[in-house]
């Protein structure tokens, strides 16, 4: 017999890549993250693409977000994404904002506020990526982030920075 999991969490999850075929890191990142026990694709924004944050000669990234319900624990949902990260080629050396196959965030776990010192949710740079903002209001627009406010409002505060909308 078959053994529910409790998937009453929703959580938001950002996607970014710049290496090794973005687009294609990016649709196998979302299909690995579907394949967690424990998970469930409520919805997927479009692709973006967007100009680097740190060092400016690497190429620009795509991005996403994707909203599921999960009744993992924010640590054990992490350990998941990062478990995607190493498979799909991601090397941490340490070098912030640097160029990477596969860059996967927990932003958002239901309204709670984490403060862990390999986690902070929502994510620390939230407010001011429009890279995360817009693809996160394409898909939820009522979102209130946790201890940061509406999206809405935070969307009109966020300059566009470059970032497109990929069709």
């Amino acid at each position: 017999m078959k053994t529910s999991i409790n998937q009453n969490i929703t959580a938001y999850i950002g996607l970014g890549s710049n290496l090794a075929a973005p687009v294609i890191q990016i649709k196998s990142a979302r299909n690995a993250i579907a394949a967690i026990a424990g998970i469930k694709e409520l919805a997927f924004s479009s692709l973006y693409q967007s100009l680097p944050m740190g060092p400016q000669d690497q190429p620009d990234y795509v991005n996403a977000v994707m909203c599921v319900a999960t009744g993992l624990s924010p640590t054990d949902l992490l350990r998941g994404l990062q478990n995607i990260e190493q498979a799909q080629g991601r090397i941490r050396r340490g070098d912030r904002w640097g160029a990477r196959t596969l860059d996967l965030d927990l932003l958002i776990y239901s309204t709670q506020l984490i403060e862990l010192p390999e986690l902070t949710v929502p994510h620390s740079g939230i407010t001011e990526r429009s890279f995360v903002l817009y693809p996160l209001y394409e898909i939820a627009p009522q979102l209130i982030i946790p201890g940061k406010g509406n999206i809405a409002d935070l969307i009109a505060n966020c300059p566009l920075a470059g970032l497109k909308r990929l069709d």
